[in-house]
């Protein structure tokens, strides 16, 4: 991870709102030999005991199941829109052209759940990517309890504690005046992510101290 400070997202509440919007992270770990796991999962944020944790569920005696039973450590990964960004739209074209992009890791400890907890897991989740709609029929209390003992016998639902968050949201922070309102405007010409990018540059764009 890029650890320069210009490109660091200080705001909590940015960060949160990140984390919430872009909730299909990756989940990597190592196992007892060192050996990198990673799968990618749906993920929520709770507050427990006054310590932000991230709640969700993986398949039973995966790779990263196993791995994480011999292994807590884990880190998150939430990653949101990204574009290249062509040195030619810089004030001075002579140097390489680069890629923004927005992007959130948290470190932690994975916890796996009992039976009561892993079905907590499932409620939320649905819940939550459901709109709250608690009369949807894929809500999970709402779903056959012949399905729902099914479901739960073949994964297991876990928290992660959160011991630390870093961030990146490179914007082109560093660059002249110039050379940021010209790469907005050619951005935006894109497709939708980099137009997304476009758009998270504006919104900073009178907030930002640029190296000049």
């Amino acid at each position: 991870m890029y650890n320069l400070p210009y490109y660091k997202e200080h705001d909590e509440r940015v960060v949160d709102e990140f984390i919430a919007a872009h909730p299909f992270a990756f989940l990597t770990g190592c196992d007892s030999d060192s050996m990198p796991v990673a799968t990618q999962v749906p993920v929520c944020v709770i507050e427990k005991n006054g310590r932000k944790m991230l709640v969700g569920h993986i398949m039973k005696n995966t790779d990263h199941h196993k791995a994480f039973l011999q292994n807590a450590n884990v880190l998150v990964v939430f990653t949101g829109p990204h574009s290249y960004v062509s040195a030619r739209w810089y004030s001075d074209p002579k140097v390489a052209s680069t890629w923004n992009y927005m992007s959130v890791h948290a470190k932690g400890r994975i916890r796996f759940l009992d039976q009561d907890g892993l079905e907590g897991v499932l409620q939320r989740t649905s819940l939550r990517f459901e709109n709250n709609d608690q009369h949807s029929p894929t809500v999970f209390s709402n779903l056959p309890s012949e399905f729902r003992r099914k479901v739960m016998n073949a994964i297991v639902g876990f928290e992660i504690e959160l011991t630390g968050l870093d961030t990146v949201f490179k914007l082109s922070q560093e660059k002249d005046d110039a050379s940021f309102l010209k790469i907005i405007d050619e951005l935006e010409k894109q497709g939708e992510s980099a137009r997304a990018i476009a758009a998270q540059m504006k919104l900073r764009e009178k907030s930002i101290v640029r190296k000049n």
